[in-house]
């Protein structure tokens, strides 16, 4: 499976895209042939809807792609990848009718349309390919998509193939491929490099826990990465019941979305120093598991007590952002599958972040416009920070009452950001049912629209 352009072709099906209010003026201009095979046929130019209008020889001599209306288009992402979905077999161009500036967005929806996890099993991927019209950046597009699949791919795939040493394994391979270095401090060795806390989540496991880094460029701005690898979450001895850990194969789902982006950023080759941090673990109950009650130090010196094992996402990532925060990087993000709570917010299709700069905050948000990337602002409520300080150590992991767990959670995070210039993904990187362009399973979600905005916010 390649989520790529077709080669140009002069064999390729002229594909109109036309949008239900003009449909009529459309069908106008056309043979007598072809207006009755679009009338018994029913196509109305709704949205996604797909029709082939064979030549006389029965071949495809051209193709219909319903574009809909403004209103039913604000109600869904990636409509020419529906449309795609109905298409017979073939090769294709954009002939007519996509709007000049939705023809990037929905040419990606396309290649993501074709995205199967056949690890497990062979399945045919989508029959009808696209040729890249002229008035895009069919490299970005393609960058995009690649991003997306290796992203979808360390999601789906189910945790006995995905523990920390095969995210490694991941990471390394992406590393050599752009000429980046790579380095991994594995089990008891993050005690000695104060990495307590990554340590103690993931000891219990019997694959070892490790903190991954990637470096690549000494010039530019300083942008460091941090994905949360939690590559299974048992809950630890606040054991998760069954259906909540069904899909816990997910809990990585930070660390792939900052490898999708990785790859992304040195394939385009920015002209930043790039910095990529992940600490991966398994958070598995045995004899010498963390308990709820425990006071853990961190490597920043803060104390956390412990209310409850299954916020450990939280502790992995402190160690790490307390370690990044040491180089004053020019822009520190996080990313991690965090809390029901931002689900509860947003749902699952809406990626919601934290920032304290307003600049960030503009140039994500018309990114995620363009990208088809959506995201949504929460806010660094700094009056809820009483929320997280418990009487026995500086931090509560778990505050008890239920409210603002998202909230919560970020300000969790920023206290070991530092001073440095922080944003913080909380994704939930699943999708629960299939969509045009989007696969069920595992997605991304912010990555193209932080790859889009990050020039912007670093001024390159």
């Amino acid at each position: 499976m390649s989520l790529t352009f077709a080669p140009a072709s002069t064999d390729s099906i002229p594909l109109h895209v036309v949008d239900e209010g003009s449909f009529s003026v459309w069908l106008e201009d056309q043979s007598a042939e072809v207006k009755t095979w679009a009338t018994v046929s029913g196509f109305t130019a709704a949205a996604g809807q797909a029709l082939a209008l064979p030549a006389p020889d029965g071949s495809i001599q051209q193709a219909l792609a319903g574009f809909g209306t403004k209103e039913s288009r604000a109600r869904r992402r990636f409509i020419l990848a529906a449309a795609a979905q109905k298409l017979p077999k073939g090769t294709y161009h954009i002939a007519s009718g996509l709007p000049a500036d939705q023809v990037e967005v929905e040419c990606l929806g396309w290649l993501l349309g074709g995205y199967v996890y056949d690890r497990y099993r062979s399945k045919s991927s989508a029959a009808a390919s696209l040729v890249a019209p002229e008035n895009i950046d069919a490299a970005k597009v393609e960058k995009m998509a690649k991003a997306e699949q290796l992203t979808r791919d360390l999601i789906n795939t189910p945790a006995a193939d995905m523990g920390p040493e095969a995210l490694e394994t991941a990471a390394r391979d992406l590393a050599q491929t752009y000429d980046a270095a790579c380095s991994v401090i594995t089990g008891d060795a993050l005690l000695d490099e104060n990495l307590p806390m990554i340590h103690t989540v993931g000891r219990a496991a019997d694959r070892a826990p490790r903190l991954i880094e990637i470096r690549k460029g000494t010039s530019g701005p300083k942008l460091t990465l941090v994905g949360k690898g939690v590559c299974f979450d048992t809950g630890g001895l606040n054991l998760k019941p069954g259906a909540s850990m069904g899909i816990m194969k997910k809990d990585m789902g930070g660390a792939a979305n900052v490898l999708g982006l990785t790859q992304m950023i040195l394939a385009a080759d920015l002209p930043v120093q790039l910095r990529v941090l992940i600490p991966a673990v398994e958070n598995a109950v045995s004899g010498n598991a963390f308990r709820p009650g425990d006071v853990l130090t961190s490597r920043k010196g803060l104390t956390v007590e412990i209310n409850n094992t299954d916020a450990e996402g939280r502790l992995v990532l402190a160690d790490a952002l307390a370690l990044a925060d040491e180089e004053t990087p020019d822009l520190l993000i996080s990313m991690a599958t965090l809390t029901g709570a931002a689900r509860v917010a947003v749902g699952p299709d809406l990626a919601p972040f934290y920032t304290d700069d307003d600049r960030d905050a503009g140039a994500l948000t018309k990114a995620a416009t363009d990208t088809a990337d959506p995201v949504w602002r929460m806010p660094f409520h700094t009056p809820y920070e009483t929320m997280i300080e418990p009487d026995i150590a500086d931090l509560d992991n778990a505050p008890a009452g239920g409210f603002a767990g998202s909230i919560t959670a970020a300000l969790f995070l920023r206290r070991f950001a530092g001073n440095s210039r922080y944003m913080h993904f909380d994704i939930y990187a699943w999708s629960p049912k299939p969509a045009p362009g989007r696969s069920k399973g595992g997605t991304s979600q912010g990555i193209r629209a932080l790859f889009t905005a990050l020039p912007d916010m670093l001024d390159l």
